[in-house]
């Protein structure tokens, strides 16, 4: 009796420390990554792009929110925040206080439907349908976190175009609204990419192939996503379960080639999708995909 008891037990012992894991250990583990990206003219001097996205922020966060602002001690260039900022009503003032120090710096962002709608429960086996009805919460002031980050001089490219100049760097910024709620309007932003600039970038919150590839026909050099959360949860030797759009799983985090060198892009595209630094409060784990934040170094081609 012994012998056919304890085979249960030992599972169920392996099952709570795995969820106790993901969700008390994991999911607070901040995590910076560092890529490089050829995309600059040849000669030119490395710049370094910040990105953070997928922040899920509530008020209680408080070592979120410490870690984030100490991200202005690696001194970037640019920072750039690809949307779903806030998680609840009060978010936006322990978000705005925690990009405070790295507003110092120019920087561009997009919003995304968790900057809109206030997060909701949901049934996770939704994300294994390819479509599937969407609820949306309360609407989150999302105006507040919009003009708090404008009044500090980010570019708002939300179905917008912009340029920056750091360090003798020009950069052509184009990003559009969330495509996961159908809010792109891509032909607002339309057109070949600026040939003057020195690199050219393009944001959107969910990595959708069919905005991906319009980037890429415009000739943009790298796109800057985020959405997927990695998956949030992975399965070691096999990884992300799901992708929550259009993109498929090998894509579903990090640093890619979208894109080869072609008359549209004569240099090619690069794609790069943030694992995020939040969760849902509705589902506050993760496993084998820590929250993070992305360093990217733009070096010469």
């Amino acid at each position: 009796m012994r012998a056919t008891t304890a085979v249960p037990a030992a599972l169920l012992a392996t099952g709570a420390a795995t969820v106790a894991y993901a969700g008390l250990v994991e999911r607070t583990h901040w995590t910076l990554r560092r890529f490089d990206v050829p995309v600059l003219p040849p000669g030119s001097r490395p710049l370094t792009v910040l990105q953070l996205s997928d922040l899920h922020m509530t008020a209680g966060q408080h070592s979120k929110q410490a870690w984030v602002a100490g991200l202005a001690a690696l001194h970037p260039d640019v920072v750039i925040t690809t949307g779903d900022n806030l998680a609840g009503m009060d978010a936006v003032p322990a978000t705005l206080r925690a990009l405070e120090p790295l507003m110092e710096l120019p920087g561009a962002f997009v919003l995304a439907s968790n900057d809109y709608y206030a997060p909701r429960p949901k049934n996770p086996l939704k994300y294994f349908k390819t479509e599937h009805k969407r609820v949306h919460g309360d609407e989150l002031p999302w105006r507040e976190l919009r003009d708090g980050m404008t009044a500090r001089g980010w570019l708002d490219l939300t179905n917008h175009t912009g340029t920056l100049t750091v360090r003798g760097v020009r950069i052509a910024l184009a990003g559009v609204d969330d495509p996961h709620l159908k809010l792109d309007r891509y032909d607002d932003v339309a057109g070949p990419a600026d040939p003057t600039a020195d690199v050219r970038i393009g944001l959107v919150h969910s990595p959708e192939p069919r905005v991906l590839d319009r980037f890429t026909a415009d000739g943009y050099d790298l796109l800057l996503c985020g959405h997927t959360h990695g998956g949030q949860l992975r399965v070691p030797f096999y990884g992300a379960l799901v992708t929550n759009c259009g993109i498929d799983r090998e894509h579903v985090r990090w640093l890619h080639r979208w894109a080869e060198p072609s008359g549209a892009a004569p240099n090619g595209t690069w794609l790069h999708v943030s694992a995020g630094l939040g969760t849902s409060p509705y589902a506050p784990v993760r496993f084998a995909c820590p929250p993070e934040a992305t360093l990217l170094t733009l070096t010469a081609r």
